[in-house]
């Protein structure tokens, strides 16, 4: 049981208090599907209309409109009008803070289904200033990197 979280405190022992207010499950609830998560990807790749969301992604056109609209309800995406020369006005989807705070999370996934899933990926992410690749790593406020056996769950003062 290393790689595990060790509870502290009031949450020592596991089995006397539940879970009832988890940040894990309610940021489930704001992104729950599959869908979801492929919406995101797309819109940190840069894609912004509807019908290349759609496209991108391999969904149909309702499941992409409900999961934009639950993106965009959730305060993930909003939706900014463009016009095109000759065209009607249409709505963009573009990330907002809420939103971008969730890249870390979906490199997390990426690099996670490039060890375990496929084969090391089709991409990679590289940082801009200086080539290196990107990767998802837990650290404390110090610096030091963690694993979930370095790892202590605390009940937060406000709670």
């Amino acid at each position: 049981m290393d790689d595990v979280v060790q509870m502290a405190g009031a949450l020592d022992p596991r089995s006397g208090w539940s879970a009832t207010h988890c940040s894990v499950a309610k940021a489930l609830d704001v992104v729950s599907t599959r869908t979801a998560f492929l919406l995101l990807r797309e819109a940190f790749y840069g894609t912004t209309r509807f019908d290349d969301f759609a496209e991108r992604i391999g969904a149909s056109e309702p499941v992409t409109s409900a999961r934009l609209r639950e993106l965009v309800d959730a305060g993930l995406l909003v939706k900014e009008p463009y016009k095109e020369p000759g065209q009607r006005t249409r709505q963009r989807y573009v990330l907002t803070e809420m939103g971008t705070d969730l890249f870390p999370t979906v490199v997390a996934l990426m690099q996670w289904g490039d060890r375990w899933t496929n084969d090391g990926g089709y991409v990679h992410l590289e940082h801009t200033g200086c080539g290196g690749r990107i990767h998802a790593e837990l650290r404390c406020e110090h610096g030091h990197p963690v694993t979930p056996g370095e790892t202590e769950l605390h009940r937060n003062r406000a709670a």
